[in-house]
């Protein structure tokens, strides 16, 4: 078998690997060596720009099935019959740490899933809690920034972290789930997943329903406690990519069965709280929880960098009966998803494997811009409408329109009758158990408590005791202790 043969990028043969071209023997290296150069100038370049947030992540394929009839709510067509399975690849991640960071922290978790259905791609990109810390994208950049690495520091700082929470009483419900049992899953086999949003479907006779989806892990719900969280970090940092990786090398596959909350359109304006509202949930007495499928992941990616760090998730990935709804962090995510991985992968990341249709062909007028793989040949025309049977629009709105109304400027989210920004927070609060609700509160404490401003903690202490009056009782009387040790 005749050896295979090392070459340059462009495919010209390597005369030599294992020195440079020098000025004599022992010389200066020469600029014309153009192995060395290309060498080095691809190393310099082997890692992109890593994701603002959801940095740290681990990801495997999968399939969906229907185990239910919904197409009374939905026209999709990955969703159109019992039995019907379709290929998935899901990336989960940490939110605020950077890509060297460690899995089990407490944080929420990103729970990115990508459809390959056959019209087309459908993302549906949430997390592993069902409500977050703003409504307002607007607040997000700020929200990051308060949550990273601080400017001189280096390392995150409790003062920002909490003093950017004193300002955003909408935070309330989030962080009480952050802070609580489930602030840092075991695995990313054992937390469930959400859309968190209100998204919108749309079924065959044109009828518009807003819908949140919930995935429940099939594994059972596991967490860590800060302790035991601390020790597996020390152990193996990379403890949730681990675990899920050999899961699969096993055969054991996790799942998850996927429940939808379902609201006619009709409903949306008259409902206690803000349907459309990130930091609030409906009730499932109000809206029950109603199966779709389920979701198994059987095979892991083979190369982590192509498949996982060049995994592109977009919210504005829609399919035929799929859409967006109101909810105003929604609408900011549909533009700058596809904007970071603009920047980070190039204008043709949607032409990578892993980002790529599967079950259909992308058909689009789009050319040029780096690493174009897809130009067309002299006889296809880069504009429309033309007269070469090109791919032309169908005229079939994806979802049902959405009316609206009043003027345009920067207005507050309208005002539903439950619409404050502690009732939740302080539900979730009472349906803890006592040692739930111990371990709650030691966790905020240990942060807050490091505040070095009396008045942050103060505006903190007062949004946890308007949210439950011995909620704010006990993390006020546990920050006390600990600031005086």
């Amino acid at each position: 078998m005749s050896k295979r043969v090392l070459t340059t990028e462009s495919g010209a043969p390597v005369a030599d690997n294992q020195n440079s071209a020098t000025a004599g023997v022992g010389g200066p290296i020469l600029l014309q060596d153009q192995h060395l150069l290309e060498k080095l100038a691809r190393f310099n370049r082997e890692r992109i720009p890593e994701r603002v947030v959801h940095a740290r992540g681990s990801g495997a394929y999968g399939f969906f099935e229907v185990t239910d009839d919904v197409t009374g709510f939905t026209k999709a067509a990955f969703l159109s019959e019992v039995g019907k399975k379709t290929e998935t690849f899901i990336r989960f991640s940490t939110v605020a740490d950077s890509l060297g960071g460690a899995d089990a922290v407490r944080d929420p978790r990103g729970f990115a899933l990508k459809f390959y259905t056959e019209e087309g791609n459908y993302d549906l990109v949430g997390n592993n809690t069902p409500v977050f810390f703003i409504k307002d994208p607007i607040k997000f950049p700020d929200f990051i920034h308060s949550q990273k690495r601080d400017p001189f520091t280096g390392k995150q700082e409790a003062d920002n972290v909490w003093d950017f929470w004193a300002h955003a009483p909408e935070a309330t419900h989030q962080i009480t789930w952050l802070m609580g049992d489930r602030g840092i899953p075991a695995s990313y086999r054992h937390m469930n997943g959400y859309g968190s949003h209100t998204y919108q479907w749309t079924n065959e006779a044109g009828e518009a329903f807003f819908v949140k989806y919930h995935f429940k892990t099939n594994q059972g719900i596991r967490s860590l406690s800060a302790d035991q969280a601390a020790e597996l970090v020390g152990k193996d940092a990379n403890s949730h990519q681990t675990d899920l990786l050999q899961a699969i090398e096993r055969g054991v596959n996790p799942s998850w069965t996927l429940y939808v909350q379902v609201m006619p359109a009709a409903e949306a304006a008259e409902y206690r709280f803000n349907p459309f509202d990130l930091t609030k949930v409906w009730p499932h007495g109000d809206y029950p929880l109603q199966r779709v499928g389920r979701l198994v992941l059987d095979r892991n990616p083979e190369n982590v960098f192509a498949e996982v760090e060049q995994a592109a998730f977009s919210p504005n990935n829609f399919v035929p009966g799929i859409g967006p709804s109101p909810d105003k962090m929604l609408q900011g995510r549909l533009f700058a998803y596809a904007d970071a991985h603009r920047y980070r992968l190039g204008v043709n990341h949607t032409l990578l494997p892993v980002n790529a249709p599967k079950a259909t062909t992308a058909q689009n007028y789009g050319r040029d811009g780096f690493m174009a793989t897809r130009n067309g040949s002299r006889h296809d025309k880069n504009y429309e409408p033309n007269s070469y049977q090109g791919p032309a629009q169908t005229d079939a709105a994806l979802s049902a329109p959405l009316a609206i109304h009043g003027w345009t400027g920067t207005h507050e989210a309208p005002a539903h009758a439950k619409d404050d920004d502690f009732f939740q927070a302080g539900e979730l609060y009472r349906l803890m158990s006592e040692d739930e609700k111990g371990r709650l509160v030691a966790n905020i404490a240990g942060g807050l408590s490091q505040v070095s401003r009396e008045d942050v903690i103060e505006k903190n202490l007062a949004h946890f005791a308007a949210a439950d009056v011995d909620y704010g009782k006990r993390v006020a009387e546990a920050v006390r202790a600990l600031r005086e040790d």
